[in-house]
Order: structure tokens, then C-alpha cells, then sequence
């Protein structure tokens, strides 16, 4: 995932940005900066007064707090803040959900979902996406001092999360023939840490989060570029999604997003994606 907000972020579009009163804001929002017009675009949520966005945890960075009670910032968070804020709404809840039935359409009651999903056209049969608002790539990360390159890696003990498009990269594009698939990212870093795989193959942003909060035991060591982009999964057929898309459409017009980008990612990677070496398949 390279660093870089999506659609029309150029300075001559951004605009200026209206915020709401401090107290205000941290009684309904956590810590995220609230920007925009509150109640410009109402839409009817599924559950009324609140805006109910799905994530699959952990994801520092993104969603920064250990359950959905206890998280009150990250980009995917805020950004879910900033839709409410705009549609008028009072509180945003987090529910933490399976990957698998997540991507499959399989839950329900909620507005969007917002958890690093890449935008494929397998998922689209049974979900809708909104307007992508990230370009994601796969990153490569292994033990402190662990040799590998992207020749070895084609021989190496591979582990990724089921249901990826990591998992699909891996498996497909590399044809790694020692490939170990985990159900959840926690899993999957345990494993390389206990040494049962040489790699922990996700995306870039969550493999430079997890290297950085393992106080030096991990480390990123190439990329694959990939072409593709976070979205917001919505619901097939919902009655807000258009609402919602022309919400987010918004805030990366005026710079909501690139601003939420720049406030957490930089502090939590400490690293610049871009400066990553790109591995060929």
C-alpha cells in the first residue's frame, strides 16, 4: 500500500473546512478532527442515531484502541466520525466482525464497513464498494535480520490471512508452494515470531504497523505493487450507499481524508512507505 489518498486530493481542491466545538466533538467522536458541515447530507441509518461501521480488529493506525469500545481515533475511525458529523448523526459504533463473512456480504445491520478492504471484482458479486480513497499494495515482512529476497522468497514458509488478496498474491502470483493461511493477522504474527513461517505476507500499511509496535523484532523488508485501493464496503443494495459514496467523495475533495492520512499513518508507520523496496513477482 503506497502512502497516497485517492481521487481529486490536488491543493487547488482543497477547501476550507468547518469544525465543531471540542466538547462536542469528544463527546460523540472520540478524538477525531471534525470537519465539514454537520447534517448537510442526512440519510436514514440502519440503526437510528448512530452510524454503524464493521472493521475487523485489530488495525493500529486505522482504528487505534483494543476493542470497539475503547477505540477513539485512526483514519478509518475518524473518517466514519467525519461521515456522521455530515450526516447529522450523533455517535459512531464500531463492531468488530469476521474477515471472511465481512467480505462475503455475510453481515448485517450496519451503514459501511471500513477495515484496509481492498476493491476486487470477486467481491463486488456480493458487496458494493464506495469510491476508493487509498491505494493498497502487499508488503513483505519478516524476523529482525532474516535474509530474504525476492528470489528466496518463492521457497520460503509463507504465511498470509485467509481471504486476502494477499492470500490470492501469494498463492496465485508468486505460487508459493509453502504457503500456511491464517484466520486473523494476530495468528498470522505469532506464527512468524515463533519462528513456524518466514514470512508474514498482508498489506503494506498493516505490516508496517505490526513491525513497528513489535519494538524491533519485525521488519519490512520489500512490497509488491499491486494496483490496488481501499473502499468502503457497503451493503448490496443498500438504501444509503450513494448517500454515503457522495460523503466520501466529499471529504477527499476538501481534504478531510489527506489530512486524517497525514495525523495518524505518519505516527504510527514511522517510515515512508514509498521508500520500501518493490520485489518483482
Amino acid at each position: 500500500m503506497k502512502l497516497q489518498v485517492l481521487a481529486a486530493l490536488g491543493l487547488a481542491g482543497v477547501v476550507t473546512l468547518g469544525f465543531t466545538s471540542g466538547a462536542q466533538n469528544m463527546a460523540k467522536f472520540g478524538d477525531c478532527p471534525i470537519m465539514g458541515v454537520m447534517g448537510k447530507s442526512k440519510f436514514e441509518p440502519a440503526i437510528a442515531g448512530q452510524l454503524t461501521v464493521q472493521t475487523n480488529l485489530p488495525s493500529p493506525g486505522f482504528y487505534n484502541g483494543d476493542s470497539p469500545e475503547t477505540i477513539k481515533s485512526g483514519v478509518e475511525y475518524c473518517m466514519a466520525a467525519n461521515i456522521a458529523h455530515r450526516a447529522g448523526l450523533e455517535k459512531v459504533v464500531v463492531e468488530n466482525v469476521a474477515w471472511d463473512g465481512l467480505v462475503a456480504g455475510q453481515t448485517k445491520d450496519f451503514d459501511l464497513a471500513m477495515s484496509q478492504i481492498s476493491i476486487t471484482a470477486e467481491r463486488k458479486k456480493v458487496v458494493e464498494f464506495s469510491t476508493p480513497y487509498f491505494s493498497s499494495d502487499i508488503g513483505v515482512m519478516v524476523r529482525k535480520g532474516f535474509k530474504l529476497d525476492e528470489k528466496t522468497i518463492k521457497t520460503a514458509k509463507v504465511g498470509v490471512q485467509q481471504g486476502t488478496t494477499g492470500e490470492k498474491f501469494a498463492r496465485e502470483t508468486l505460487k508459493i508452494k509453502n504457503l500456511k493461511v491464517f484466520p486473523d493477522t494476530p495468528g498470522l504474527f505469532v506464527a512468524l515470531q515463533a519462528k513456524q513461517v518466514d514470512v508474514a505476507m498482508t498489506d503494506t500499511s498493516i505490516v508496517l504497523s505490526q513491525s513497528k509496535q513489535s519494538a524491533g523484532k519485525f521488519e519490512v523488508i520489500g512490497q509488491y505493487k499491486t494496483g490496488e485501493s481501499y473502499g468502503a464496503l457497503f451493503p448490496k443494495a443498500g438504501k444509503n450507499n450513494k448517500a454515503i459514496d457522495a460523503i466520501l467523495q466529499e471529504m477527499l475533495k476538501d481534504g478531510t481524508v489527506a489530512k486524517l492520512v497525514g495525523q495518524y499513518l505518519a505516527k504510527e508507520w514511522g517510515i515512508d512507505p514509498l521508500k520500501i523496496k518493490y520485489f518483482k513477482p
